[in-house]
């Protein structure tokens, strides 16, 4: 055989098997996900900047009459993943002249401590020990309207002082990523909402990526958020200026593929600020993460906040890009991504059947009570609706089912890194929350 052609096809085999994957398999996949209520939500694969794949399950809309389908153009807030638009338009900046990732925020915001030692570098790379006020409760419950000022947002932020010495030690920082949203205003003259449009939107045509401006809103095609408790009940939302530079994108995954395509492909920023942004150090970049799919290695971003989550990975080899968007956590995102990818690289995968584990009525309802601790002033209140448990927090939030791993142990449908384990005997309920127990007594 001509030696010419032999490697010709060899090449012609490689990129065809590079992207050929079992299409129907990841359908069967998310059909099981709507099937038991385990997700909703949109997914995009592209290569070399084009659409392989897109699927979409459930509902961006929920009412007693009516139910809305999400769809490939139904949009999504993408929580977190906001960072990397910031990152990028902070370093087109820095390519502008108008910024050094040297310079301290102390000529911007004079006010927040250690401002004469916090870089910009410092805060894209989480290390400038700025506390995260903006996640915490108290605050969070404090925000009525659904957008606040400026001055507000950097006012909160001064009130969480310093964790650490700027760049001794990582802490991930949504106080930070916010200040750089307003320093984008400060040094473009223009509003955060007009900077994306100007600098990342309308440079590659992206029509559905915009800053939330208020409450979600369904005449736009926005989704609402859910949580599953035998129904699909609606979640309240944060309202969305509150994070601003850190979380207040509204995208659809079609979008944000486009997006970091065009990141990785030069269009926004240098190789050189591209290396930085990619640049890990404990385990985290400058307005990007690594993840390990299939045993590759992808660079993106994740988000997340209530119930509604987001994931964007980008192989650059590849040019593989995947994004996600859910408006309803209930199966882990993490796992959901991780499934994804095994099923793109046909690695062995048999689709979950779901099923819970049946524990009799009688041994839950001894389960049921209300149980608190002497280590906080927090009590929990455990119900039976038929053979499902169901856990209320303290304070105004509903009830979520749990779902039983063994005969006394459960976990919350969508919430990682917390468990239940209840103890009869001794009237307990143990809470390991990230390897953490706290016991809660029954009350009589």
């Amino acid at each position: 055989m001509n030696i010419k052609l032999l490697i010709a096809s060899l090449l012609t085999f490689t990129a065809t098997h590079a992207q050929t994957f079992d299409k129907a398999k990841l359908d069967q996949y998310f059909d099981r996900l709507a099937e038991k209520n385990k997700a909703m939500g949109t997914l995009v694969i592209s290569k070399d900047g084009k659409q392989i794949y897109t699927r979409s399950i459930g509902y961006g809309q929920i009412t007693e009459t009516t139910k809305k389908p999400l769809t490939a153009e139904s949009r999504y807030r993408i929580a977190s993943i906001t960072k990397m638009y910031t990152a990028a338009m902070i370093l087109q900046l820095v390519e502008e002249g108008k910024l050094q990732l040297t310079d301290t925020i102390g000529k911007f915001f004079p006010q927040i401590a250690n401002a004469g030692k916090i870089t910009i570098a410092h805060i894209l790379a989480h290390r400038s020990g700025i506390h995260d006020v903006l996640v915490e409760p108290d605050v969070l419950s404090q925000v009525k309207a659904a957008s606040i000022t400026k001055e507000e947002l950097v006012a909160i932020v001064c009130k969480g002082k310093s964790d650490f010495e700027p760049g001794t030690k990582h802490q991930y920082s949504n106080s930070g990523y916010a200040l750089l949203g307003v320093i984008v205003e400060k040094l473009s003259g223009q509003s955060y909402a007009e900077a994306l449009r100007k600098r990342i939107t309308a440079k590659i045509g992206l029509k559905d990526t915009y800053i939330a401006t208020a409450y979600m809103d369904v005449n736009k095609n926005e989704s609402l958020t859910y949580r599953y408790t035998g129904g699909w009940l609606r979640q309240p939302e944060t309202p969305a200026g509150i994070l601003f530079g850190a979380g207040s994108i509204i995208s659809t995954p079609a979008d944000m593929a486009q997006f970091i395509h065009a990141l990785f492909s030069g269009k926004f920023i240098s190789p050189e600020h591209l290396t930085l942004m990619k640049t890990i150090k404990d385990g985290d970049g400058s307005g990007m993460e690594p993840f390990l799919f299939a045993g590759k290695t992808f660079y993106g971003h994740t988000g997340g906040g209530g119930n509604l989550g987001a994931w964007l990975a980008y192989m650059p080899e590849e040019k593989l890009a995947v994004a996600y968007t859910t408006n309803a956590k209930v199966h882990p995102v993490a796992d959901i991504m991780k499934s994804i990818m095994e099923i793109y690289y046909n690695k062995p995968f048999e689709i979950p059947t779901f099923e819970a584990m049946v524990i009799s009525e009688e041994i839950l309802e001894k389960y049921t009570g209300v149980y608190a601790t002497t280590e906080a002033p927090v009590k929990f209140t455990i119900t039976r609706n038929g053979g499902t448990l169901y856990i209320k927090p303290p304070g105004e939030g509903s009830p979520a089912p749990l779902e039983a791993t063994a005969s006394n142990k459960f976990n919350i449908q969508g919430v990682n890194g917390v468990t239940f384990e209840f103890d009869v005997a001794k009237k307990q309920m143990i809470m390991n929350r990230v390897g953490v127990e706290r016991i809660f007594t029954k009350e009589n």
